[in-house]
């Protein structure tokens, strides 16, 4: 008897739709879209257990956050059946059947009740979920490792699996097996796509192939769009930089080719920024990477350029600013250090109250102020006053002494220096300029500062241009000047001793900071100012200054001015024993190296105190003349030849 003979008809016609479903299956699953498999699996497994008679077919695939854990992926089972089970870890629920299929080995049990002994968790899973008969088959393709399974099964009747029906549902899962995969290298495939093209076209530069033959060759294989924008340069001359570095800064060639050499004969990693001029003669910094291969005769590069220009000019930027602000942050440290102490404007005489409102007049303003007067008279409060009313005043204010610095290094003090530019100029320092950038530059006395440096001075004054000691790179800068001095420039310059240009430019607004002498109302206000200022500090109680020791504080003629009072009555607070302060006047016969020394300067004082007294009225029964025994016309002389002139209301 044949084998054929041994099947009924109605047996033999069952086994031709089953093949004929096989071979419908087998041909729609060879070309199928990617995107139609997961449909198409799922009404196959719905014909397949129609055909075999069987309740449930499900398709179950490895996690790829758990190569333990089995995702159930395609389903198909009558209304109101079992519920599906959840992502589950295959070998703890069937450690027998998972250990079999993971070796690539059918399971086939026509009845779950009467499983081997060694599958007695499996039964209970089984029978927990009230399956009567099961075939699980590994998926793989091409021998390659088992990534899930398809699984028949039943629930109301026993189901026998002959082996010749086992071999016809593997060439099923084999068919589902081969489509999954596809699937999935399809799905890795549009998303590396994808990764690709988000990065080239959110890549900041362009992207190139460059080769450099054994013979020298060199040539461009490659370059994406982006490159005429970045470099201004059609395809032709794009070859051109690339082949005989066209563009290329001169300065960066020889660090170019070497960088070039390097990587073609190592085969590393190609690293390199520089300049680069494009056709309309901007200047851009480019950085690129790429990583060569040897191919046959010729090295191949792989990589992108980008333009780092703003980088660039940021790092500048913030080098430049870092530097300002360590020479500031020094600067303002040595200040604290000389200027403890500090005391603020105090006074409420007619001159003083005149030189503070044309400080605060002249504040707002971006002019150049010269302050004038003698030592001693606070000029350095008044260029302070004036900074601070300014829209300057969120930086502070940069401070020079023209007098404290020695000639040879005034110049690299204010306008900085280069590494090496003299002998012990071991590194590069930013002059009190570049500190002053978008502040205000105090330049006390501003009459020493040598001649051959005065040209340089209005220079920055007109222009806000100058080069730092051994560099010719013009800095650009915007600075407020407000200069100092106790001496006379108008002579100095009759005298060739000052440039006339510059005290013109400096003398724009000038402001004159009256004496002392000239100020003999505030000098109860300043004294009583310093005596509570030193008592604090000393930790002693001082409440009384006796009347005759007042008066003759203002009859004292103040060569010194507000300094000489200064330290005058810190001496006494030091000295005093108890809460009445004594001052001690120096004698009218000591030397005194502020004292003036000619007659001339005696008369000037003496009058600019009558002048104060009578509110600058030279005439008239109670006028300045008549209080001198003068005549008003005799007055006007001598103030005209002692250059004694109200100072302006």
């Amino acid at each position: 008897m044949t084998q054929i003979e041994k099947y009924s008809e109605a047996e033999l016609e069952h086994i031709m739709v089953f093949e004929r479903l096989l071979a419908d299956l087998s041909a729609r699953f060879v070309n199928i879209p990617a995107e139609d498999v997961d449909r198409d699996i799922i009404d196959a497994q719905r014909q397949l257990c129609a055909c075999l008679g069987v309740d449930i077919s499900s398709v179950w695939q490895i996690s790829a956050e758990d190569l333990g854990t089995l995702h159930l992926t395609h389903l198909h089972q009558p209304p109101g059946g079992p519920p599906p089970f959840d992502n589950f870890r295959s070998q703890d629920y069937f450690p027998w059947m998972h250990a079999q299929i993971f070796e690539a080995r059918p399971v086939a049990i026509s009845s779950t009740a009467n499983t081997p002994p060694e599958a007695a968790r499996d039964r209970e899973t089984w029978l927990h979920f009230g399956v009567k008969s099961a075939l699980a088959l590994p998926l793989a393709t091409g021998g390659g490792p088992v990534f899930g399974l398809l699984s028949f099964d039943t629930v109301h009747n026993e189901f026998d699996w002959p082996e010749a029906l086992v071999t016809r549902c593997r060439v099923i899962a084999q068919v589902f097996a081969n489509a999954l995969a596809r699937k999935r290298f399809d799905r890795a495939l549009r998303d590396s796509e994808e990764r690709y093209r988000s990065i080239t076209l959110n890549l900041p530069g362009l992207i190139y192939q460059s080769y450099a033959q054994d013979d020298g060759t060199w040539g461009l294989s490659y370059v994406d769009a982006c490159a005429g924008d970045m470099l201004g340069l059609s395809p032709e001359p794009l070859s051109t930089f690339f082949d005989r570095f066209a563009g290329l800064a001169q300065e960066h060639r020889g660090e170019w080719l070497i960088s070039i050499r390097t990587a073609i004969a190592t085969l590393t990693l190609w690293d390199q920024e520089f300049k680069f001029i494009k056709p309309n003669g901007e200047e851009i910094f480019l950085r690129g990477v790429s990583k060569p291969r040897r191919l046959g005769s010729e090295v191949v590069f792989y990589g992108v350029m980008r333009d780092v220009t703003e980088r660039r000019r940021a790092e500048d930027e913030l080098r430049r600013l870092k530097e300002q602000l360590q020479q500031e942050n020094l600067y303002l440290r040595q200040q604290i250090k000389l200027c403890s102490g500090h005391e603020s404007i105090i006074g409420e005489s007619e001159p003083l109250v005149r030189a503070i409102a044309l400080a605060e007049k002249v504040a707002p303003t971006d002019s150049v102020v010269l302050i004038t007067g003698a030592t001693g008279t606070g000029k350095e409060l008044i260029a302070e006053l004036i900074h601070d009313r300014s829209s300057r005043s969120k930086r502070a204010m940069v401070k020079v002494n023209c007098a404290a610095l020695p000639a040879p290094l005034i110049e690299s003090e204010l306008f900085g220096r280069e590494k090496g530019a003299y002998t012990g100029a071991m590194t590069r320092q930013s002059g009190r300029f570049e500190m002053a950038d978008d502040s205000s530059l105090f330049l006390d006395e501003v009459a020493e500062l040598p001649l051959d440096l005065q040209a340089k001075m209005l220079r920055v004054l007109q222009e806000g241009r100058f080069e730092r000691l051994g560099s010719s790179q013009t800095t650009k800068v915007n600075v407020r000047i407000i200069a100092a001095t106790n001496r006379n420039l108008q002579a100095m310059v009759n005298e060739g001793k000052f440039r006339a240009d510059l005290f013109y430019r400096l003398s724009i607004f000038p402001i004159e900071v009256p004496p002392l002498s000239a100020r003999g109302s505030d000098i109860p206000l300043l004294v009583w100012h310093f005596v509570q200022d030193f008592a604090r500090k000393m930790g002693k109680g001082i409440d009384s200054i006796p009347r005759k020791t007042m008066e003759q504080l203002e009859g004292h003629s103040w060569p010194g001015n507000v300094r000489e009072l200064r330290n005058l009555i810190e001496r006494a607070v030091i000295l005093c024993e108890g809460r009445v302060l004594h001052v001690e006047l120096p004698p009218t016969n000591q030397p005194d190296a502020a004292a003036p020394v000619t007659l001339e300067e005696v008369e000037r004082r003496h009058i600019l105190q009558t002048l104060e007294r009578t509110g600058w009225r030279v005439g008239g029964e109670n006028g300045a003349a008549a209080q001198l025994g003068l005549e008003r016309t005799t007055l006007h002389s001598m103030m005209k030849k002692l250059n004694i002139v109200r100072p302006a209301q």
